[in-house]
C-alpha cells in the first residue's frame, strides 16, 4: 500500500475544494464485511488529475458525475480521477473488511457474553478502510452518515445519532457535523451499556460493553465529574465555546493508543474502566488522558494540523493541557508528578536515540504518511509538554491563553502549522517567541544543567553549567537539615533564575545548604545535575525531601545518571531500598519500580547480578508493605499494590505466591482480583511452578477478554519447549491474534529464566518479524518490535542479528524505526553493564 507523500497531499489541496461527505454503512453483512458507500462533492479549481483512496475487500461501483469508473484501474488504493474545472459528484460502493488490529473497522466479539462490538480509527491514514475518501488532514468537509447495524445495538458517532424508521431494521441517521478531517470521522455500534447525562446543555454520554457495566457504572460519578469540571475550565480559558453537538466518551476493547479525539465520540481503551484494583496514581491517570482527549476539541479538531510535520501542535498542547487542566480543576492536584515520574522520561529516553527528532520537524523532514506515523513517540508529546510548560513559566499564562485564544479565532474549523501557531502567540507578548521556536521546537536533544557551588564566609555562590543552548528559566530550593530533626529536610528558599546566566554569579546569604536543587518544581526539560554535597545529601536523605515533585526531579536524576553509565545500577538499587519504604506519594513508587525491576535488574547489570538485585527488590518491597500495614487512605492503598505487583514479579521461588493465590488475598491485603491473580499465574508460569490445567481452570474462572490475554501470556511463559514452539508460531505463523492478544503471548513468551529455551527464537525473530510486519501492518509491527522484541539478550550477537536487519531485510517504516531504537537502547544497556560490571570483578 503506498504512502501519501507531503508533495501529493499539496498537489490535491491546490486542485480540490472538498465540500460534503455522504457515508453510508451496512454493518449487517457478517463477520468479515461490512457494506460501505460513499458520495462526496467537491470542486475541481482548475483541470487535473488526482485520485481517491479507498481500501475495498470488493469495490462494486463507482461513479463521477454519473459517469462509471472502471474499477479495474484501482492500483494499490488508488482510483485515478480525471476532472475537469467545477463542481463535481464521486458515488463509490464497496465491500470493507473488519480488522483485528485496531486499524479501519475493529470488530470484536467479547468472549464474556458472546456479544459483538465494532468501532473505528481511521488515524492516520486508515480512513480507505472505511469509506472512499480523499484522505489528508487539509481538505475538511462537512458529513452526513447513516449506520445499518442489528436492531439491538446502538450507534454512536461524532454528531448526535437518531434512530429512524422502524427498530427491525436496526437504521440511523447522524446529524450533519461540522467541516472534520477525514480522519477524524468515528463510528462504534454494538450492544453498549450507556450511562447519558447533560451538562451546559450538551449531551454527555459513558459506553463500555455490557460485560464491564458494573465497573462503568461503580466509576461513572467519578468520570463524569472529571469530564464536567474539565469542560468548564475549559471554557473558562478558551474563548471560543465547545465546537461540537454532543460528547461521548466510549470505551472500546482493543484499543492501540490511549484513546482517540474523535470530534463529539472520544474512544478510549476500555482498560481504562477498571474490573480490578487501581492505584490513585492509575484513576489520575485515566483523569488526565480525558482531559487531554478533551482539550484536542480545540486543538486539533476544531483546529488542525496542515501536514503531519505539526503533530505536535495536536498533541504537546493536550498533552500539556490535560495536566494543566485536571491539576486546576480537580482533586487531582499533585499530576504533575506523574508526569516528571512517567511521561518525561519517555521523552528523554527517546530524545537521546538516533531517532531522535526535533518537536517540530521541518517539513522537508515528513516526506509522507509512514514517516509522520514514527514520530507519535515521546518526543511529541512529552518533551513538547514540557516546552510548553517552560514557555508558560517564561511567557506567563495570560498571555500564552491570549495567543491561543487569538489562535483558535483565527483558524476555527480550519488547518493551521507552526508558523500560524507563534504568530498568534507574538500578537501578544514583546518576547522574541520566533527565537524561542527555533530554539526549542527546531531542535533536538537534551540539555544537562550542572549546579557548580562554592562556600565563604557568610555566603554560598551558584553558577551552572549548561550542556546545550536552550534558554531555560528554572526554580532552585535550597534545602538544610531540619536541626531539631535531621532525618528531615526543610526549604530555606527557592528563586528563579534564568540560565544561561552569561558571567553573572548567584550570591546568596547563609551557609551552602544541604541540598542546592536546580528546576525545582520541573518546570522545563533539561536533565539535572547536583553539586558533590548535595548529591551526598540526596543519597542519603532523598525521602526526607517534601514536595514529591522535587523528589521526582532527584529521582530523575538519579535514572539519567545510571542511563548514562555515571551512577552504578546497584548503587540505584540501594537508594531505592533505603528511600522508598518512607515514600508517600504512589506516584514516584510506581515510576521508580519499575525501572529498577525492568532496565536495572533485566537489562542492566550483569546476569549473574540479577538474584540479588532481585532479593534487594523483595526486601524493599516487604519493608514497604510493612510499612502500610496500618496506614489507610488512596497512597497508602497505592503503595501497596504498587509493592505487591513487585513482589510478584521478583518472585524467585513459588511458596510464598501460591501461598497467595491459595488464600486468595495478601497478608494484610490487599484481596486479589483478576489482575492480581493472573500476575501470580504468569510468574508461577516463568518460575515452571503452574500447568495447561491450572490455566484452563483460571481461564474459566475468568473467561473475559482480560482473561484470554492472561491465559495467552502464561500459556507463553511456561519454560517448556512444546509450549514456546505453540506460541512462536501463533505469533508469527498465523494471522490470527488480534493486536492485544498478539501483545499478551509476546508478553510471556521472552523471559531472562528462560535465556538459554528461547536462544533460537532470538534468532529467529529478525527473519519473522519483519515478515509478520509486511504482512499485518505498522500496529502489529509495534507489538512485535515492543514487547515482543527478544529483550533479555542483552549480547553484542543481538546486536550484530539487528544491525542486519536494518541493513539487509527491509523492514517496513514502523518496524525499522521501533527496530532502530531496540537496538539504540541495547547498546546504552551493554555501556551501562561494561561501566559497571560487578559479577566476576
Amino acid at each position: 500500500m503506498p504512502v501519501l507523500t507531503r508533495e501529493e497531499a499539496q498537489s490535491r489541496a491546490r486542485l480540490l475544494d472538498v465540500h460534503h461527505y455522504t457515508v453510508d454503512l451496512d454493518l449487517t453483512r457478517g463477520d468479515e464485511l461490512f457494506g460501505s458507500t460513499t458520495t462526496i462533492r467537491f470542486t475541481a479549481r482548475h483541470a487535473g488529475a488526482t485520485f481517491l483512496e479507498l481500501k475495498p475487500a470488493t469495490l462494486h461501483h463507482a461513479t463521477l458525475d454519473g459517469h462509471p469508473l472502471d474499477p479495474a484501474t484501482l492500483q494499490d488504493n488508488r482510483l485515478p480521477l480525471t476532472l475537469t474545472p467545477g463542481e463535481h459528484e464521486l458515488r463509490v460502493e464497496t465491500d470493507m473488511r473488519y480488522s483485528h488490529t485496531g486499524e479501519g473497522m475493529h470488530r470484536f466479539t467479547d468472549p464474556a457474553d458472546g456479544l459483538a462490538y465494532v468501532y473505528t480509527q481511521m488515524f492516520m491514514d486508515d480512513v480507505q478502510r472505511v469509506f472512499a475518501a480523499f484522505d489528508q488532514p487539509d481538505l475538511k468537509a462537512r458529513y452526513d452518515a447513516t449506520v445499518t447495524a442489528p436492531p439491538e445495538w446502538t450507534v454512536l458517532g461524532n454528531t448526535v445519532a437518531t434512530r429512524v424508521g422502524p427498530a427491525a431494521e436496526g437504521r440511523w441517521q447522524l446529524a450533519t457535523s461540522q467541516p472534520l478531517s477525514t480522519y477524524f470521522v468515528a463510528f462504534a455500534a454494538g450492544p453498549w451499556h450507556s450511562v447519558r447525562t447533560e451538562h451546559a446543555g450538551i449531551p454527555f454520554a459513558l459506553h463500555c460493553r455490557r460485560s464491564l457495566a458494573p465497573h462503568l457504572d461503580a466509576d461513572a460519578d467519578e468520570i463524569l465529574d472529571i469530564t464536567r469540571r474539565c469542560f468548564d475550565r475549559f471554557h473558562e480559558i478558551f474563548d471560543e465555546p465547545y465546537p461540537f453537538d454532543s460528547y461521548d466518551q466510549a470505551f472500546v476493547p482493543e484499543f492501540n493508543a490511549g484513546a482517540m479525539e474523535n470530534p463529539g465520540l472520544v474512544t478510549f481503551r476500555d482498560e481504562y474502566v477498571f474490573r480490578s484494583a487501581v492505584t490513585a496514581t492509575e484513576r489520575q491517570t485515566r483523569g488526565v488522558v480525558i482531559a487531554h482527549e478533551m482539550a484536542h476539541m480545540w486543538f486539533g479538531d476544531l483546529v488542525t494540523l496542515q501536514w503531519w510535520d505539526d503533530i505536535w501542535l495536536n498533541e504537546s498542547f493536550a498533552e500539556f493541557m490535560g495536566y494543566h487542566v485536571l491539576a486546576g480543576a480537580t482533586a487531582f492536584t499533585g499530576c504533575w508528578t506523574e508526569f516528571g515520574t512517567d511521561r518525561k522520561p519517555w521523552g528523554y529516553d527517546a530524545d537521546q536515540r538516533p531517532s531522535t527528532h526535533p518537536v517540530a520537524p521541518a517539513p522537508g523532514d515528513v516526506l509522507d504518511t509512514a514517516s509522520a506515523l514514527q514520530n507519535f513517540d515521546g518526543i511529541s508529546y512529552a518533551k513538547g509538554a514540557s516546552a510548553l510548560r517552560q514557555l508558560v513559566a517564561w511567557l506567563g499564562e495570560k498571555d500564552f491563553l491570549a495567543g491561543i485564544n487569538d489562535h483558535f479565532t483565527r483558524h476555527r474549523f480550519g488547518n493551521a502549522t507552526l508558523a500560524d501557531f507563534v504568530d498568534s502567540l507574538a500578537r501578544h507578548t514583546d518576547r522574541d517567541i520566533h527565537a524561542w521556536a527555533d530554539i526549542w521546537l527546531r531542535t533536538s536533544g537534551v540539555d544537562t544543567l550542572t549546579a557548580v557551588t562554592g562556600e565563604a564566609e557568610g555566603y554560598w555562590h551558584l553558577t551552572v553549567d549548561q550542556a546545550g543552548n536552550r534558554p531555560h528559566r528554572i526554580a532552585v530550593g535550597a534545602y538544610d537539615r531540619d536541626p531539631a530533626d535531621p532525618a528531615r529536610l526543610v526549604l530555606r528558599d527557592r528563586f528563579e533564575l534564568d540560565v544561561p546566566q552569561g558571567d553573572t554569579v548567584k550570591v546568596l546569604p547563609g551557609h551552602h545548604p544541604d541540598l542546592v536543587l536546580l528546576n525545582d518544581g520541573d518546570l522545563t526539560y533539561t536533565k539535572i545535575r547536583l553539586d558533590p554535597a548535595s548529591w551526598t545529601t540526596t543519597l542519603t536523605a532523598l525521602s526526607a525531601v517534601p514536595d514529591p515533585l522535587s523528589r521526582a526531579v532527584l529521582w530523575n536524576t538519579a535514572r539519567d545518571m545510571v542511563r548514562d553509565g555515571e551512577l552504578a545500577p546497584t548503587a540505584f538499587l540501594e537508594a531505592a531500598r533505603t528511600h522508598l519504604p518512607q515514600e508517600t506519594d504512589s506516584a514516584i513508587a510506581e515510576g521508580v519500580l519499575p525501572f529498577a525491576r525492568t532496565h536495572i535488574a533485566d537489562r542492566y547489570l550483569h546476569p549473574a547480578d540479577r538474584p540479588q538485585a532481585l532479593a534487594t527488590l523483595t526486601d524493599l518491597c516487604h519493608d514497604l508493605l510493612d510499612r502500610t500495614r496500618t496506614r489507610s487512605g488512596d497512597s497508602a492503598h497505592g503503595l501497596r499494590l504498587t509493592a505487591v505487583r513487585t513482589l510478584v514479579d521478583s518472585a524467585t521461588t513459588p511458596g510464598t505466591l501460591r501461598a497467595w493465590l491459595d488464600a486468595g488475598t495478601v497478608p494484610d491485603g490487599p484481596a486479589l482480583d483478576p489482575d492480581l491473580r493472573w500476575r501470580i499465574l504468569a510468574r508461577l508460569a516463568v518460575l515452571g511452578a503452574t500447568t495447561p490445567a491450572d490455566i484452563d481452570a483460571e481461564l474459566a474462572r475468568d473467561p473475559s477478554a482480560t482473561g484470554q490475554e492472561g491465559a495467552a501470556r502464561c500459556r507463553a511463559a511456561l519454560p517448556d519447549p512444546a509450549a514456546k514452539e505453540t506460541a512462536w508460531r501463533t505469533l508469527y505463523d498465523g494471522d490470527q491474534l488480534s493486536n492485544y492478544l498478539f501483545t499478551a503471548t509476546a508478553r510471556g513468551f521472552w523471559q531472562p529464566e528462560h535465556h538459554d529455551l528461547c536462544r533460537p527464537y532470538r534468532d529467529r525473530w529478525f527473519t519473522d518479524a519483519p515478515a509478520l510486519a509486511t504482512r499485518r501492518g505498522p500496529a502489529l509491527a509495534a507489538a512485535a518490535a515492543g514487547p515482543g522484541f527478544p529483550h533479555p539478550y542483552v549480547d553484542q550477537d543481538t546486536l550484530t542479528l539487528g544491525e542486519t536487519c536494518l541493513r539487509d531485510a527491509n523492514p517496513t517504516p514502523a518496524l525499522r524505526r521501533h527496530l532502530a531504537d531496540q537496538l539504540a537502547d541495547l547498546r546504552r544497556a551493554l555501556t551501562v553493564r561494561s561501566a559497571h560490571t560487578t559479577a566476576g570483578a
